[in-house]
């Protein structure tokens, strides 16, 4: 047996023994449109996790994690999502903020901060996109001043995933007057728990509240929460973004094939799939999701040599469009009973769940449209977007 099955029998059978008692109640429970699901019973799952050292397993042994390789990594997310395990409270910190601070942060940073992720006693928050900076993140306006011994950050966020569940943000701010654009950009760690800084929940078409306005007036962090030097933000921003699509991405796409075999038991079950066209949609939703395992899969070479290539951008496009007309199926089976709440004052279920949330998958984590502009000017060399 080779050491990624020893290690994919190791998760699974790890994961059939625990998922039991105070924790079986929680499978299936939580991600996107669902956040709001037994979250703190999630946080104490997260938290027996880290005690049994399977939090971070990707990283590096000397920063708390096994070490895993990737093909490690792919099977222990592979398995997480076949064992319908909740939804993770963590990812911000584990997935994005960690292997950050690994590649750019100081020593002392690590000291500081990747212990408490690995032990999920800090949660984390990206503070990226504004108002007037969301495809177009690089108009960024959130302002940060060297105030002696501390950074002072005045500014808004928005689309702030967890915040309110979060005790620290990391911050992407303007910190050189008169800058613009990619330049005098800095990545800051900010505590969210302190004067100056308020946490605004946003109510979404599901009727839950994952997203939030964070604002920011005059919130202090240590000048030394900075994460690579004043005005290389950009750098690290970008950086962050390759991390997040990295290997749980084929976790997503079991998530993605188990809504889908409910599509098709629904279909069977109420009629729907005598309809040809709804089986040809069917159909094509099955080899789109085959399509999106090959991209994830591809994907896995550029990560494998540092960061993802163009693969990313590429599949992120792919699944996200996908995912998005999954839920137009999914309601299109439903038919007419598909417009109705199942109760009050506005009890969704899971199809229309999938429906409405999955809007939001060609805007977050880089909009289509932003997307294919990446690929058309910085892979396929083809000429700027006209800008005034």
């Amino acid at each position: 047996m080779s050491s990624v099955e020893e290690f994919r029998t190791e998760v699974r059978g790890w994961l059939r023994a625990n998922l039991t008692g105070e924790f079986a109640s929680l499978r299936g429970r939580g991600g996107p449109g669902r956040e709001h699901e037994a979250f703190a019973e999630r946080l104490a799952w997260e938290r027996h996790m880290a005690a049994e050292g399977w939090t971070c397993v990707g990283w590096p042994k000397e920063y708390g994690g096994r070490g895993a390789t990737l093909e490690q990594q792919v099977a222990f997310h592979e398995e997480y999502a076949l064992a319908d395990a909740p939804a993770r409270v963590n990812h911000i910190g584990e997935q994005l903020l960690g292997p950050t601070l690994i590649a750019f942060g100081t020593s002392e940073q690590c000291e500081r901060f990747l212990p408490r992720i690995v032990a999920v006693e800090e949660l984390w928050c990206q503070g990226y996109s504004e108002p007037d900076a969301g495809s177009d993140l690089a108009n960024v306006r959130t302002r940060a001043e060297l105030d002696g011994e501390e950074w002072a950050v005045t500014g808004q966020k928005i689309w702030t995933s967890l915040a309110h569940e979060s005790d620290w943000c990391f911050v992407v701010a303007r910190t050189e007057s008169g800058s613009s654009r990619h330049q005098g950009l800095s990545y800051l760690l900010v505590p969210l728990d302190q004067p100056g800084v308020e946490v605004r929940p946003i109510t979404q078409l599901t009727g839950t509240c994952e997203f939030n306005e964070v604002f920011f007036d005059g919130a202090r962090t240590p000048a030394s929460h900075i994460v690579g030097a004043p005005g290389e933000g950009w750098k690290v921003a970008m950086a962050t973004l390759g991390f997040e699509r990295g290997v749980s991405t084929l976790g997503q796409q079991v998530g993605f094939r188990r809504e889908l075999e409910a599509v098709i038991e629904l279909a069977k079950r109420n009629g729907a799939a005598e309809d040809p066209l709804i089986r040809d949609r069917i159909a094509q939703a099955w080899i789109g999701l085959e399509i999106i395992r090959a991209n994830a899969l591809r994907m896995l070479d550029g990560v494998a040599a540092g960061a993802p290539g163009p693969e990313a951008s590429i599949g992120k496009i792919f699944w996200a469009t996908w995912h998005r007309e999954l839920g137009e199926l999914a309601m299109d089976v439903c038919g007419a009973d598909g417009m109705l709440a199942s109760g009050e004052p506005y009890d969704l279920d899971d199809f229309q769940r999938l429906f409405l949330f999955s809007r939001s998958d060609t805007i977050y984590a880089g909009s289509n449209e932003i997307q294919r502009n990446i690929i058309a000017e910085r892979v396929l060399g083809l000429p700027k977007e006209v800008r005034p």
